[in-house]
């Protein structure tokens, strides 16, 4: 494999902290993924959600699982460099694409998207995986995504809520943990300072926030989500966010290439 993309020292930084900043690198893809964005806003999916109530300002929406039908994003996950940061970041020797995922919050949206990890949502285990977040306007580093460093190596998954209601997810959630203070952490906390072109590459079990959009341009932000070597089916016990239904796989077994495809093989 040519590691093309990462030094030696991003590579470390991802194994230690669980999160790099990507220069540049994705700057010939902003107006591809702008295009497949503006497809999906056009012609949400069945995952699509509204996070404002009708009746506060600003616009929080989100969708998912869409790259099968929208062109832009089954190119950027097959041809982008993405897949093979994800090889070098875990030294993995194959990359399968998860799902991505997109989101908008419009000028004087103040609801914010609340500390959490992905992992506990999600229907996979294991540490070979790696999550772009991929701003597609022009951002501050104040309205930008935050990330707390090292938050990967917590010895048990934080336990993940409903956020319109904060109750639990899962009826049975004993395998988890409660939310660390973060304050008490402000020091790891990452608030990047990031151009177009520019992404955040994290893996599923870092803590991450955003804040509301005080700002008066919207905040576009398109996600793609890779898996690596170690990645295994895990049955959370309940519905997990993708959802992911009929999978028919058993705890322990790798992702089903029909569903998950392989971007990237050494």
């Amino acid at each position: 494999m040519n590691n093309n993309f990462l030094t030696e020292e991003q590579k470390n930084n991802y194994k230690n902290n669980g999160a790099i900043i990507i220069k540049n690198i994705f700057e010939p893809w902003i107006e591809i993924l702008q295009k497949g964005f503006d497809k999906v806003l056009t012609n949400p999916g069945p995952h699509a959600r509204e996070n404002v109530k009708t009746t506060d300002e600003g616009r929080f929406f989100e969708d998912y699982c869409n790259w099968q039908r929208i062109p832009e994003f089954k190119k950027f996950a097959e041809e982008s460099p993405a897949a093979q940061i994800v090889a070098e970041a875990t030294e993995s020797k194959s990359i399968q694409l998860f799902h991505e995922h997109i989101f908008i919050k419009n000028p004087g949206t103040a609801k914010e998207t609340p500390w959490h990890q992905d992992m506990p949502y999600y229907c996979v285990d294991g540490n070979d995986t790696g999550s772009f977040w991929i701003p597609l306007d022009p951002i501050s580093k104040d309205n930008s995504l935050q990330i707390l460093l090292g938050s990967h190596k917590l010895p048990k998954l934080i336990r993940p809520t409903k956020w319109s209601n904060d109750q639990p997810w899962y009826n049975d959630d004993d395998n988890f943990m409660d939310m660390p203070n973060i304050k008490s952490m402000e020091k790891n906390i990452l608030k990047p300072e990031m151009n177009l072109g520019d992404a955040i590459l994290f893996n599923f079990k870092v803590l991450h926030y955003s804040p509301g959009n005080l700002e008066n341009i919207p905040r576009r932000a398109f996600s793609m989500r890779f898996m690596g070597d170690d990645v295994k089916y895990i049955d959370r016990g309940g519905e997990t966010s993708p959802p992911f239904k009929g999978i028919d796989l058993k705890i322990g077994s790798k992702m089903r290439e029909d569903w998950f495809p392989v971007v990237w093989r050494n």
